[in-house]
C-alpha cells in the first residue's frame, strides 16, 4: 500500500510539473508572438501540439500565428485540429470565425462565434479579445471599416464584463477606437492597460502609435523609447518607432533625410530582434517602400525571391523596385508575374499604376499602359487624380493635331467624371482643349458645347479666371457664324475678360496677355462700331487696344475706314 502512495505521489508531481513546464512554454510562445518574431513561436507550438496533444490552446495560437502571416488555409488546418482535440473549447471556433471574416464569410464567421459564445466560460476573457483582434486584423494604415470596428468594440466589451482586470482587453479597445480616429477613448483604454501592468512595453507602444497617427511625433518618440526602455527586445516597438519616423519625414522636409535614416536604423534593429523569416522581411519592404529606398527594397526583394517558400509578393517589390530604378522592362516581367500569381482580392491600384507607367517607359505598348492606368482607377476611384495626369503626360508627348487635342479633352473628360470634388484646373483643360479640337474645315458643334459647359463651370466656381471667359467668348464667336448679322454673343465675356484684365496688364506686360486683352478691346471695338454704330464706345476700345499694340491692325482698319467716310 504505501508503494502504491509513493507511486501515486510521485505521479502527482510529475504531473504538476508537466503542467508547469507546458503553461511557461505556452507562455514563452505567446510572448514570442507578441514580439512578432513568428517562426521562434510556431516551432515552440508545432511541438506543444504534439508533447500535449489534447491543448487546444497550443492548436489555436499556432494558427493564429499562420492568420497573422496571412495563411488562411493553414490557420483553418490547424483550428480544425484543435477543436479535435478539444470540442469544448471556444478559441479554435474564435479562429475559424475569424478565418472566415478575412474571406469575407459573413456566414461563417456568425456561425463559428456563436458557437464560441456557447463554450466560452464564466470569467474567460480570452475568446472575447481574440475575437476583437480578429476583427481588426488586416487593419490598413490602422484603420477597419465601422462595422468591423463596432463588431470588435462589442466582442471586447464582452470581455471586460468577464475579466475586468485583463489588460490585453484594454489595449484592443484602443486599437478599435484608435482604428475609428476616436483618439480619446482610445487613449483611456491604453492607460488603463498601463494601470493594470504598468510595465506594458506593448501598451506604451499602442500609445505611441496613437500619437503617430495625431503627428505628435516627439510624444511618440517618448512613449516608443519607455516601451524599450521596459523590454529593450521588445521588436514591434523600434518598427512603430521607424513607421513614426519616416512619417515625420513625410510631413517635414526639413528633417526628411534626418528621420528617414533614423527610420531606417530603427527597422534593422526591429529585424535584429525578430527571426527575420520571410513575413518580417516581406514587411520590411513594405516600409521600404514607403520610405522610398529603392535600392533597399530590390536587395530585400531579390533576396525574398530566392526563397525555396516565395511570397507572391515579391514580385510587387521587385517591380515597384525596377521601376523605379529606371528598368521598366524588368518591372513589367516582375508585375505580370505578381498579377498571374495574386490573389485578385489582393491586387491594389498601386500595382496597376506601376504596371502601367513600367509599359509605357519601356516602350513595349502606350495603349496598354493607358489601359492598366486606367484599370487603377476602376480598382479604387481615389486613384484617379494620379493615374490621369500620368496618362495627360504621356498624351501630351505626341505630335499636335486635331485628334491630339481631341483625346486629351477626352482624357480630361474621363478625369473629372471619377473625382467627386472640383478640379478647376482640370475642367478648364477639358474645355481648352476641346475648343483646339473644333475644326472649322470639318465642323462639330458638340466640341464646342463640351468646351463651353467645361468653361462655364470653371467661371461659375472661380469667376476671375480670366482665360475662362476669354476662351468662352471665342466659342461664342465661333458660334455667331453669320458675320452679316452679328448677334454678339461673345460680348459678355470678353467685358467680363476686360473687367478682370485691364487693371492688371500694361504695355511692359508679356506679349500673351497684351495680345489677348486686345482682342478684346477689338471685339468690343467692332461690336460698337458696326452692330450698335456708336463711334464713340468703338473709338474709345479702339484707343485702348492701341495703347497696348500701337500696330494693331484691326484697330487702324477701323481709324481707316471712319477716315475714309469723313472725307466723302
Amino acid at each position: 500500500m504505501k508503494m502504491i502512495n509513493k507511486i501515486a505521489t510521485a505521479a502527482a508531481g510529475l504531473a504538476l510539473v508537466g503542467s508547469s513546464v507546458f503553461a511557461q512554454s505556452l507562455s514563452d510562445a505567446k510572448k514570442a508572438i507578441d514580439a512578432e518574431q513568428y517562426q521562434k513561436a510556431k516551432a515552440m507550438l508545432k511541438n506543444l501540439t504534439v508533447t500535449q496533444p489534447t491543448n487546444a490552446e497550443a492548436f489555436f495560437q499556432l494558427g493564429w500565428v499562420y492568420l497573422s502571416q496571412d495563411y488562411v488555409d493553414s490557420a483553418k488546418a490547424v483550428f480544425n485540429k484543435g477543436i479535435a482535440a478539444d470540442p469544448k473549447s471556444a478559441l479554435n471556433y474564435v479562429g475559424l470565425g475569424t478565418a472566415a471574416h478575412l474571406a469575407n464569410d459573413a456566414a461563417g464567421t456568425t456561425s463559428n462565434f456563436n458557437q464560441a459564445f456557447g463554450l466560452v466560460k464564466k470569467k474567460d476573457s480570452t475568446p472575447f479579445l481574440y475575437i476583437g483582434k480578429g476583427y481588426l486584423l488586416g487593419a490598413q494604415d490602422g484603420k477597419v471599416s465601422a462595422q468591423d470596428a463596432t463588431a470588435a468594440i462589442d466582442a471586447l466589451n464582452k470581455g471586460k464584463a468577464a475579466n475586468e482586470k485583463d489588460a490585453d482587453i484594454y489595449i484592443e479597445l484602443g486599437n478599435a477606437y484608435r482604428s475609428q480616429l476616436k483618439s480619446n477613448d482610445a487613449y483611456t483604454n491604453y492607460q488603463q492597460a498601463l494601470t493594470l501592468e504598468p510595465k506594458s512595453a506593448i501598451a506604451n507602444t499602442a500609445i505611441g502609435v496613437l500619437w503617430k497617427y495625431a503627428d505628435s511625433f516627439e510624444q511618440a518618440d517618448k512613449q516608443f523609447q519607455a516601451a524599450v526602455t521596459i523590454d529593450p527586445n521588445f521588436g514591434p516597438a523600434y518598427r512603430e518607432w521607424a513607421e513614426s519616423e519616416n512619417r515625420e519625414a513625410a510631413t517635414n522636409r526639413k528633417v526628411a533625410v534626418e528621420k528617414i535614416n533614423s527610420a531606417v536604423a530603427h527597422y534593422k534593429t526591429y529585424l535584429n530582434l525578430t527571426d527575420q523569416s520571410d513575413e518580417t522581411l516581406l514587411r520590411y519592404a513594405d516600409f521600404l517602400v514607403r520610405a522610398g529606398k529603392w535600392d533597399e527594397v530590390q536587395k530585400i526583394a531579390a533576396k525574398l525571391a530566392s526563397s525555396a517558400s516565395t511570397n507572391a509578393r515579391v514580385y510587387r517589390y521587385l517591380g515597384y523596385a525596377a521601376q523605379e530604378n529606371k528598368d521598366p522592362k524588368a518591372a513589367v516581367t516582375a508585375l505580370q508575374n505578381w498579377f498571374s500569381k495574386a490573389d485578385p482580392k489582393r491586387i491594389i491600384p498601386r500595382d496597376y499604376l506601376y504596371l502601367g507607367r513600367a509599359q509605357i517607359a519601356s516602350g513595349q505598348d502606350t495603349t496598354k499602359g493607358i489601359a492598366t492606368l486606367k484599370k487603377a482607377v476602376e480598382v479604387d476611384s481615389t486613384a484617379a487624380e494620379m493615374a490621369y495626369n500620368e496618362i495627360i503626360n504621356v498624351l501630351k508627348t505626341r505630335p499636335q493635331s486635331k485628334k491630339y487635342y481631341k483625346d486629351l479633352a477626352d482624357t480630361y473628360a474621363e478625369f473629372t467624371g471619377k473625382v467627386n470634388k472640383p478640379l478647376l484646373n482640370e475642367n478648364f483643360y477639358k474645355g481648352f482643349y476641346y475648343y483646339f479640337a473644333y475644326d472649322a474645315k470639318a465642323p462639330d458643334t458638340t466640341l464646342l458645347v463640351k468646351a463651353d459647359s467645361a468653361l462655364s463651370y470653371v467661371a461659375q466656381k472661380a469667376p476671375t479666371v480670366a482665360d475662362a471667359q476669354l476662351y468662352r467668348a471665342r466659342i461664342a464667336e465661333i458660334k455667331d457664324a453669320d458675320r452679316n448679322n452679328i448677334k454678339g454673343l461673345a460680348k459678355p465675356f470678353y467685358e467680363k475678360y476686360i473687367e478682370i484684365q485691364a487693371p492688371k496688364v500694361t504695355a511692359a506686360s508679356e506679349a500673351r496677355l497684351k495680345n489677348a486683352l486686345v482682342e478684346a478691346y477689338d471685339y468690343m471695338g467692332n461690336y460698337y462700331g458696326y452692330k450698335e454704330k456708336d463711334d464713340v464706345k468703338a473709338t474709345e476700345y479702339f484707343n485702348k487696344a492701341k495703347e497696348l499694340k500701337p500696330d494693331d491692325a484691326v484697330a487702324d482698319a477701323y481709324f481707316k475706314q471712319k477716315a475714309g467716310a469723313k472725307s466723302k
